[in-house]
């Protein structure tokens, strides 16, 4: 996953479809497909709440272009790595979707600073 850095002008193209299709609904909600932003391989789902951009490059095209100026590259299983010991450093469990966007929405703490990290435009 590539995130741009705060304050870049550059636009990246979002890796959803145009027209949405393929979406999955899971008890959480719809899902729609990704893919890769320079290959079209698919990418898996994401969240279609509250979500207003993907990018995305798979681990090949990543490897074979490299960086995109003016962007952070983590890798997705890093993230939510990240995420899954802040919760459960701080809460001792895993949090649910309505505690996550609480927390989001409180802004007062590193899992609110590294869940909007991953969003940032």
């Amino acid at each position: 996953m590539t995130l741009p850095l705060a304050g870049n002008p550059d636009i990246l193209p979002d890796s959803r479809l145009v027209r949405p299709r393929g979406a999955v609904h899971r008890p959480d909600g719809w899902w729609q497909p990704i893919f890769c932003a320079n290959c079209g391989a698919d990418g898996g789902l994401v969240p279609e709440a509250n979500m207003t951009f993907v990018f995305w490059l798979c681990d090949r095209c990543a490897a074979t272009h490299g960086q995109i100026a003016g962007t952070m590259m983590m890798p997705d299983e890093v993230f939510w790595e990240r995420v899954k010991q802040e919760q459960i450093a701080t809460y001792g469990r895993f949090l649910t979707e309505a505690e996550l966007a609480a927390i989001v929405a409180a802004d007062a703490s590193p899992l609110a600073t590294l869940l909007k990290e991953r969003r940032a435009p």
